[in-house]
């Protein structure tokens, strides 16, 4: 018998918009909250689990960055598509007062209003992806093009060369 799943915010907000996903649970680990532990417990490749991001512009305010796992977001990048000069991380502190999510359960999908969204251009690259569904321990498996269908988002190249 397969324990039931209570949705999230993301996931209402797809359920209203009629929009295909599925809830893929996780074990968490509170040491390590990274993309990279997700990808491991789910069995999926890391380029395909993504990690949501909140920045702040000097023009903007909030925008949502959203990029794979085992990338870091290039701020210049972020602040040049989202039509800033510069821009940065919201302070940790910030994060939940401003979007309702905290770190490592934060979803594009569901916040507290819908903030400008980047989601880097490799999404498009697979059949679907996964994003946090608004708290720890859950995933959404979404196709990519429904996601930036859902949150209104552009594709850009966000992330840094290492």
């Amino acid at each position: 018998m397969s324990k039931k799943i209570n949705k999230t915010n993301a996931a209402r907000t797809l359920d209203l918009k009629k929009i295909k996903y599925e809830l893929i649970p996780y074990e968490t680990d509170d040491f390590d909250l990274g993309a990279g532990h997700v990808a491991e417990s789910l069995g999926e490749n890391i380029d395909q689990v993504f990690k949501t991001l909140v920045l702040k512009g000097e023009k903007s305010g909030l925008f949502v960055c959203v990029v794979p796992g085992n990338k870091e977001v290039d701020l210049k990048k972020a602040a040049r598509i989202s039509g800033n000069k510069k821009a940065d991380l919201v302070p940790l502190a910030e994060l939940l007062p401003d979007t309702g999510y905290i770190r490592g359960g934060c979803s594009p999908i569901g916040m507290k209003k819908l903030f400008p969204t980047y989601i880097n251009s490799t999404c498009m690259d697979f059949p679907y992806i996964f994003v946090s569904a608004g708290k720890r321990g859950l995933q959404i498996k979404i196709s990519p093009l429904d996601l930036v269908k859902t949150v209104n988002a552009k594709t850009a190249d966000l992330v840094s060369e290492i």
